[in-house]
């Protein structure tokens, strides 16, 4: 049976294992994804359950080491809070996946719909349960990707598009302030953990960081729970499907902003700054929202400010500090997610109904919608705070904190919270007045009750809003204890969920909201034309919206102006920049390096053989920038020549692995720029036409020539002033001591960058396979004009013109080079080299990055010397699938001694005894070194074959001839 940690690895990697068995579902696969995330979510959620610890329990642990020395680490922590918040995830998106089954049409992408809501869920859970700070952060970006994904669903409409971006943009800048708070915080304490940053709250307040933390983390809680001045963005969320802003707006997405301002409420409250900051933003939130709400007339839109100003609420008992206000912010988060679900789904059943969500031409459906009509106006009684409903009771907590922090002198926040509670009860009337009046004949749709299981979901919401209104200390009582406890801990202080408290001034502050609400409703439906009007009173003047784009519209213009005036097209005035960069950024140095001082004794152990190969490949660099003036195919032979006298330098200074790695990396690059050569215009040569060069033009030349010497120059002094200064014990020593004992090999450099440093490699690996897929998707949509290549000349002078075929045909066949029964034994010898090298690369010069380079020389050399028909007619390479098995077979390596309870891509070694064989040396890193040689290979083929076929379809004939239709079978096959 699995053990209560394994249980809460489970809660976050199962969400994610499901969005990507979601993603390769076929898309009429539909209810079927349905029942794959119904079924996640309904496992998750059982899960949850039996880890409930009634009477608070002890707090749940799961942690991995990620990066010890570092402070992080892989930490999964379940108290009383979250625990709620997980409940809250997981039992309204179960809910929320049955609705979305008979919401989304048959003609949506489905699959990709329960992927990304499935990806967002697993991100939440990974928001509430994680117990490291770095941790929370990463889950928190996540919530951000996920959600603009799912805001922007329908991507062929322009407002969620738009809408996704804003959303997206505000979160992400608040989630790059959180990240700077939470390293301050981390510093503060002196742990990530936390464990660690809860026990020591008084030490934080008394930091001198503690303000600069406080305000970076509140920028980043703010702006996700859409909090004053960032509540513009919510509203134009709503352009996403309705199961999705039932799902983001109820008790996920901005519910991770109040969430983290309740986790660290125990170290960071209780200070004049946390009040006037959060407390501040709270009670500005709490009555904009609720009176921009009045004025909607998209169902959606009502119900969006309506949360801003609920989520207000919540911000604001928080700020006050108080343990009540902790307690009635708890139960009112639990309470919105309940009432604000079950409103959204029933404006979408509306919408769906309908074919309209405008509240101007809705009225009367309370007869078409019986059922659907009921469950709305009481979930609107529960925002609205009317009593036997869960929203009253919150509602009334909130207001004796108010009366208790005014006291008998300050009632200005009293009088806030009973205009936030007058705006509520009218915009609750607002919504539920479309039930009302005579129906209409002219909507788009014939209204009638939706599906039965559609409707399910709300009714089960609005049942919790009846029990727990009536019964508060049975149905939610005990939830509540656990999450306060887990917060406040000692000072949890005594409170009563009866229904009935008796006649007092909070009950009398409910009741005159209520009154007030109905009474200034009638008011400005009578008097206001509130149907009519367009704009919110006011407020229409200082819209955030506008501020955002005016923002965004200012940033876009002053990059154009910098393009304009920086950029070019050109490769030579950037290459100009380059240079000049290189001379004037080492004068701008606050400490400048020491002058170079020349030891002549240098010069004595000098070999003559070393600097004959300098010569020559300096002359190899001045002729190759001679000859690009005349012949490109001459001056790219001379590049490599430099790039050989580079890689034979390596090998001069004893570092075989660089000098290999800089081989293989010309061979590659050659033939990068062999085949770019292909699409260069062609060039007038002054020399072979007796045209005299312009002044002008040699002037241009000579500055060139002068700032590339300079900047090679610049290059070598620094180089030279950095290694011959006074160097400390290096760095080398450790991982030459260490290679061998802790990494199991005795190639230093191999060690290093499949163990010491191998999340770096697999960065890079990543990042090697992100190119390479640009590259491709870039090239699928380029197409060369036909003219503007030719074939090289000493191609031209064997072409047959007696065959059928084109020219480019002839030479793609092979007719033209080397017999194809060489070829084709040039690959096995060149598989061979690349194992050779790979097999030798823990203890000797080699490993799979050489390996990977020289497989794919290999491969490339078919293409160039046989043709791509012969090749891929025989060898079904799929660079793609090498890409993503050597990225899986790298992260496989890492999380497999992760789960044994060792830092991520921690390397073991081996000793097999083989039959045969004898004793073999197996390092665990020779896995990840598998992934390495994989995505090399993958990467090195899929640029360079995309590359080939671009310069193959060049010498097509025009559009729809044979030709033409073959190349792009084949460029579609790749």
């Amino acid at each position: 049976m699995p053990t209560s940690e394994h249980l809460l690895l489970l809660l976050v990697v199962l969400p994610f294992i499901g969005s990507v068995v979601a993603a390769c579902m076929p898309s009429n696969a539909r209810n079927r994804e349905a029942w794959l995330a119904g079924l996640v979510a309904l496992i998750g959620l059982l899960v949850v359950v039996y880890l409930y610890q009634p009477g608070g329990g002890e707090v749940l642990h799961y942690r991995r080491e990620w990066m010890p020395l570092q402070g992080v680490s892989f930490s999964l922590r379940m108290d009383g809070l979250a625990w709620v918040f997980a409940l809250l995830v997981l039992g309204i998106g179960l809910l929320v996946v049955v609705y979305a089954r008979y919401y989304m049409s048959p003609e949506d992408p489905v699959p990709r719909f329960f992927s990304f809501l499935l990806a967002f869920m697993g991100s939440m859970l990974g928001v509430v349960l994680s117990g490291n700070l770095i941790q929370l952060v990463v889950f928190w970006e996540l919530t951000s990707i996920t959600s603009f994904l799912l805001i922007g669903y329908w991507h062929h409409r322009i407002d969620a598009r738009r809408g996704a971006r804003m959303a997206f943009t505000v979160t992400a800048a608040g989630g790059l302030c959180l990240l700077a708070g939470v390293l301050i915080l981390g510093h503060i304490a002196g742990s990530y953990e936390l464990d660690v940053v809860l026990s020591v709250g008084q030490a934080v307040q008394a930091h001198e960081w503690y303000v600069p933390a406080l305000v970076l983390i509140a920028l980043g809680a703010l702006t996700k729970s859409a909090q004053f001045p960032f509540h513009f963005w919510l509203p134009h969320a709503m352009a996403a499907p309705t199961p999705v802003s039932s799902y983001l707006h109820s008790a996920t997405m901005v519910k991770a902003g109040v969430f983290l301002l309740m986790r660290l409420w125990p170290t960071l409250s209780g200070t004049p700054e946390w009040t006037w900051i959060v407390g501040g933003a709270g009670v500005c939130t709490l009555l904009i929202g609720a009176f921009t709400a009045i004025f909607q007339h998209d169902l959606k839109g009502l119900l969006a400010y309506s949360t801003i100003s609920h989520l207000g609420l919540i911000t604001l008992l928080l700020g006050i500090g108080t343990p009540l206000a902790m307690v009635a912010a708890i139960f009112h988060t639990m309470n919105h997610a309940t009432f604000k679900a079950s409103l959204f789904m029933a404006a979408g059943i509306i919408d769906h109904e309908t074919g309209t969500r405008d509240m101007r031409v809705l009225r009367g459906l309370h007869g078409a919608l019986p059922i659907t009509a009921t469950l709305a106006i009481v979930a609107s009684g529960a925002m609205a705070g009317v009593p036997l409903l869960n929203g009253f009771l919150s509602k009334e907590m909130f207001f004796a904190e108010t009366l208790l922090v005014g006291g008998a002198e300050s009632w200005w926040l009293s009088w806030a919270a009973v205009a936030m509670g007058v705006f509520s009860v009218a915009y609750s009337l607002r919504f539920i007045s479309v039930f009302f009046g005579t129906l209409p004949d002219d909507l788009p749709r014939v209204p009638h009750e939706p599906p039965r299981w559609m409707r399910f979901p709300v009714e089960c919401l609005v049942l919790l809003c009846l029990v727990v209104g009536v019964a508060p200390g049975v149905s939610v009582g005990p939830v509540l204890e656990n999450a306060v406890v887990s917060v406040l801990g000692e000072r949890t202080p005594d409170y009563n969920l009866a229904m009935w408290h008796g006649f007092n001034l909070p009950l009398m502050m409910s009741l005159a909201a209520l009154v007030g609400g109905v009474l200034f409703y009638l008011l400005l439906r009578r008097y206001y034309g509130l149907a009519a009007r367009e704009r919110v009173p006011v407020l229409h003047r200082f819209s955030g919206a506008q501020a955002y784009e005016t923002t965004m519209l200012r940033l876009s213009a002053g990059a154009a102006w910098l393009v304009k005036w920086l950029g070019t097209r050109r490769l030579q005035p950037q290459l100009l920049l380059l240079m000049l960069a290189l001379l004037v950024v080492p004068a701008l140095l606050v400490q400048p390096l020491p002058r170079p001082r020349f030891d002549p004794a240098v010069l004595a152990g000098a070999d003559p053989l070393f600097a004959l190969m300098w010569v020559i490949g300096c002359g190899c660099a001045l002729a190759a920038a001679w000859q690009a003036k005349y012949h490109r195919l001459a001056a790219l032979i001379l590049v490599g020549g430099t790039g050989i006298v580079t890689s034979m330098t390596f090998l001069w200074l004893s570092a075989p692995d660089l000098a290999l790695t800089q081989l293989m990396v010309e061979t590659v690059t050659t033939v990068l720029i062999l085949l770019g050569l292909r699409w260069l215009p062609p060039r007038i040569v002054p020399r072979e036409l007796n045209i005299r060069i312009p002044h002008s033009v040699w002037l241009r030349r000579s500055r060139d020539f002068t700032v590339a010497v300079a900047g090679g120059l610049a290059m070598a002094v620094l180089s030279y002033v950095v290694l011959m200064r006074p160097q400390p014990p290096s760095i080398g020593d450790f991982f030459l001591l260490r290679a061998l004992s802790e990494g199991g090999g005795t190639n230093a450099v191999n060690v290093l960058l499949v163990d010491f440093r191998g999340f770096d490699t697999m960065g890079e690996i990543t990042v090697l396979t992100i190119v390479a897929l640009t590259v491709y998707a870039l090239l699928r949509r380029f197409r060369p004009a036909p003219e503007s290549v030719a074939l090289p000349a000493q191609q031209e002078s064997k072409i047959d013109p007696a065959s059928t075929q084109t020219p480019a045909e002839q030479a793609e066949h092979g007719y033209l080079l080397v017999p194809g029964v060489y070829v084709r034994a040039l690959l096995p010898f060149m598989a061979l080299a690349a194992a050779y090298f790979f097999m030798r690369g823990h203890n000797l010069p080699g490993g799979g990055f050489v390996a990977g380079l020289i497989f794919a020389v290999g491969v490339i050399a078919q293409y160039m010397l046989a043709g791509t028909t012969w090749v891929e007619s025989r060898l079904h390479l799929r660079p793609q699938r090498w890409m993503a098995w050597g990225l899986v077979v790298a992260c496989l390596t890492g999380l497999g001694a992760w789960l044994l309870g060792y830092p991520f891509l921690t390397s073991h070694t081996a000793h097999l005894n083989l039959p045969l064989v004898g004793e073999v040396h197996v390092p665990s890193a020779f896995m990840f070194d598998l992934g390495v040689f994989m995505v090399v290979v993958g990467s090195t083929m899929l640029i360079l074959v995309a590359l080939a076929h671009q310069s193959i379809r060049s010498h097509r004939l025009p559009a729809g001839s044979p030709a033409e239709t073959r190349a792009a079978a084949r460029q579609e096959a790749a």
